[in-house]
């Protein structure tokens, strides 16, 4: 029985990270390309307010994980640098999302392996098996091939895309470099509640600087349509989802569990993106996309085996 009741509780788990994942991506999609609320960063900011808050709250008060302190000043500007560059990867991703259909920004997504290997020798001169590096081959080429056949392809877009790409590359290279001392050494949670405070100061500013006047729109938004309002909230509530269910997923399963979980998550996202948004997509493109997939798998397979 108990047996039983584990399973469905992992199984609920995996079905949480996998609508929050999902849900939040096609809703910032929705908003920002199909509703029309055209402010990515603003849209960021909320997402890490929420964060902010839900993670004070689930910490805290409802102490779902012991709460971690910062031990030195070092420590706390080395979670300032992480946050800098999350907040790159994250708006990245929202401003690519204003051009790019959903499905070709997951192919683009999908070649993570490929530039955290780069900053992982580039960084820290750590070489992979040659193997693993053979693997990455079938990843780029497959988005190459993807690229030449989206039919929707949109070059800024494109260029948001990779930079959040490697940006979130850059940043899981970082945490290891970063804090990799036992004293410093953060779970995913903790990480949270101190790097999204971090990211509303860095983002505030930003908003303000370049999306004119977005307080003021949103507000007059809201007075037309008071759906934004629950949009948003809804939105941002997904954006803490996705961190808690990631947290509770890699503590409950394996790595590789959670390695094969996150390929299959990117293959019904955009089976999901392409029924809702009905974007056009072409032979050529699913089979770009297809490939960098099976990349992604063999180069999981190559980093166990060289372990």
């Amino acid at each position: 029985m108990k047996a039983s009741t584990g399973q469905w509780f992992t199984i609920g788990l995996v079905s949480s990270w996998y609508t929050s994942n999902i849900g939040v991506l096609l809703l910032n999609k929705y908003l920002l390309s199909n509703y029309g609320f055209k402010y990515p960063i603003f849209l960021t900011m909320c997402h890490m307010t929420a964060c902010s808050l839900l993670s004070y709250i689930a910490i805290v008060w409802m102490k779902m994980v012991p709460l971690q302190t910062l031990r030195s000043r070092v420590q706390f500007f080395k979670i300032s640098a992480l946050s800098l560059v999350f907040c790159a990867s994250v708006v990245s991703g929202n401003v690519s999302l204003r051009y790019l259909p959903v499905s070709f920004t997951q192919a683009v997504g999908a070649t993570t392996p490929f530039f955290t290997a780069v900053f992982a020798y580039v960084m820290t001169m750590k070489r992979e098996a040659w193997l693993v590096y053979v693997t990455l081959i079938p990843v780029v080429t497959g988005v190459v091939i993807a690229s030449g056949g989206e039919p929707s392809f949109h070059l800024f877009g494109f260029i948001m895309c990779l930079g959040a790409t490697a940006a979130r590359a850059l940043k899981s290279v970082l945490q290891g470099i970063l804090l990799s001392s036992e004293g410093e050494k953060l779970n995913s949670m903790n990480l949270l509640l101190y790097m999204a405070p971090v990211a509303v100061v860095i983002l505030l500013p930003a908003t303000l600087l370049m999306e004119d006047n977005v307080v003021g729109i949103t507000i007059a938004l809201a007075r037309k349509d008071v759906n934004i309002v629950w949009y948003l909230l809804f939105n941002s509530a997904l954006a803490y989802l996705v961190n808690l269910t990631n947290f509770l997923v890699t503590k409950h399963t394996s790595a590789l569990t959670l390695q094969v979980l996150g390929n299959a998550k990117g293959a019904v996202a955009v089976v999901i993106s392409i029924l809702i948004f009905k974007n056009p997509v072409s032979v050529t493109g699913m089979l770009g996309y297809l490939l960098t997939v099976l990349g992604v798998i063999l180069y999981s397979e190559a980093k166990k085996r060289t372990k």
